[in-house]
């Protein structure tokens, strides 16, 4: 019976390491400019940011992580998001054919138009998704002050 996998997968392909690399060059120059990502290591965390009238809320997906594996934390004006996605992959009894999910170290930043309060973040992961709401700050007060204009020159101190 034929095998089903592609030759580059089967036993007769040899596994030439360098075969493979080519192979992964080759992908990564077609794959350049066209949009999509290059997976090396864990890939970054895609973000939706929205804005309401009294916050900045951000969800990011981080899938297969627990809350433990995740920073979230204020940097000035600057609100970072980073972590480690652990591999999962036993490399012992398996022989591998595809291995497409990412692992590793990432970190995410989203400026914001103002350095939020203290307490003003506040975070929750829910089924893969990370949700952070950002409260902005009270607008500064708008209201005018007329200073009297007194007659004579100003005092000698």
């Amino acid at each position: 019976m034929a095998s089903l996998l592609p030759s580059l997968w089967s036993r007769s392909a040899g596994m030439d390491p360098f075969r493979a690399m080519q192979r992964q060059m080759d992908e990564m120059f077609r794959n350049f400019g066209s949009g999509q990502s290059l997976d090396v290591g864990a890939s970054s965390p895609a973000l939706n940011v929205a804005e309401t009238a009294d916050r900045i809320e951000v969800t990011a997906e981080l899938p297969g992580m627990d809350e433990k594996d995740i920073k979230v934390s204020v940097d000035g004006n600057r609100l970072v998001i980073s972590g480690e996605k652990k591999t999962e992959t036993d490399n012992k009894d398996k022989e591998w054919h595809v291995v497409e999910r990412s692992w590793g170290a990432f970190h995410r930043s989203v400026a914001l138009p103002f350095e939020p309060a203290g307490g003003a973040v506040e975070a929750h992961y829910d089924k893969g998704i990370l949700h952070l709401t950002v409260k902005k700050p009270e607008p500064a007060s708008a209201a005018t002050t007329s200073i009297p204009i007194k007659a004579g020159q100003p005092p000698q101190t």
